[in-house]
Parts: C-alpha cells; structure tokens; sequence
C-alpha cells in the first residue's frame, strides 16, 4: 500500500512500560472515526509495513499499543520516531459540506462574489482553524474552513462554493 491511499495517524513518540507497549501521539482528528481497528502501517525505510495490534488503549491524544510478535523493551524502542498510517478506505464516507482534508484537493474552489479562484491546493490544518489554499494570478488565497462560508462541497462537478467575507480574497491579490 502507498502513502496516497492512507491517511497519517500520528508518531510513535516513546516506550511504554517493560512489555514493549509503545506511545503513539495522535495528530489527526479524523482517526476518531475509525470503528474497527486492527492493524497499522507503520513507515519504515520508506515503505509502509503492516503491524497487527494484539492490544491499544486510548489516552487523550495518544494511545498505547502493543502490536503482535512485539514483547520486548528493545523491540519496542526500534520503532520510536516511527510515523503510522492507516488506509483511507478505514474512514466513514462524509457528505454535505462535510468533507476529509484529501477528499477535495483539486476540487475548484468558487466564491459568490469573486467566481472561480483555483484549485484547492491543499488544506492547511493548524490547531486553531483549518484553512483552504489556492494559488490565483501566482498569489496565494487561505479561505478558513468555517460554516459560515462553505456554502456547498458539490462532489459530482469536484467544485466547493462559498461566501468569502468581505474583503478576504482582494486583500490576498491587491499586492
């Protein structure tokens, strides 16, 4: 499997305990979604290897795992740094204007006002706001991710329509 059919979990940050539990953070908000949880792709040498979970525990933002054939301290301690995946085929389908990050890369993003402003080059994701980047005359455009302005995620025409507030996107192009 490749890293463009999964999404990112998060990292495996330490050990955990003498058993080879390891601490994995979770850094994506989307993992919530998952229901059945067996397994994950863990990124080594730049391919993605499947680790089975005999037990995992959830804390907060992270979770403790012990994956099968992994009982040992020094096993365990292999994989800290370590980035796990998990396919997106795992995720619920969304509807509506409720959409996944990779979902609507490429889609074309449309204000009311303005027209058609680009491609939705990616979804920057920060703690506070997530926000649309589009790229328009060679100029960047960051839209925020709010109910207020998506409009509509029409799925079929890979279009999204919104109401930008006043001002946003002539404040991006003027210089």
């Amino acid at each position: 499997m490749t890293k463009d059919k999964c999404f990112y979990v998060g990292k495996i940050v330490k050990t955990h305990g003498i058993k080879g539990e390891v601490t994995l953070r979770i850094d994506n908000e989307d993992f919530d979604e998952i229901e059945e949880l067996d397994y994950f792709l863990l990124e080594i040498n730049d391919k993605l290897i499947p680790f089975f979970i005999e037990n995992i525990t959830f804390h907060s933002n992270k979770s403790f795992v012990l994956f099968q054939d992994l009982k040992t301290l020094e096993a365990a301690s292999q994989l800290v740094g370590v980035t796990a995946y998990l396919p997106l085929e795992l995720l619920p389908e969304r509807s509506g204007n409720d959409f996944y990050s990779y979902e609507v890369v490429d889609f074309i993003l449309v204000d009311e006002e303005k027209g058609e402003l680009g491609k939705v080059q990616e979804i920057i994701e920060y703690p506070t706001q997530s926000l649309i980047q589009v790229i328009k005359e060679g100029k960047e455009i960051l839209i925020p991710i709010h109910d207020d302005i998506i409009k509509d995620v029409n799925r079929e025409e890979k279009k999204i329509y919104i109401k930008a507030p006043v001002g946003l996107i002539d404040m991006y192009l003027e210089n």
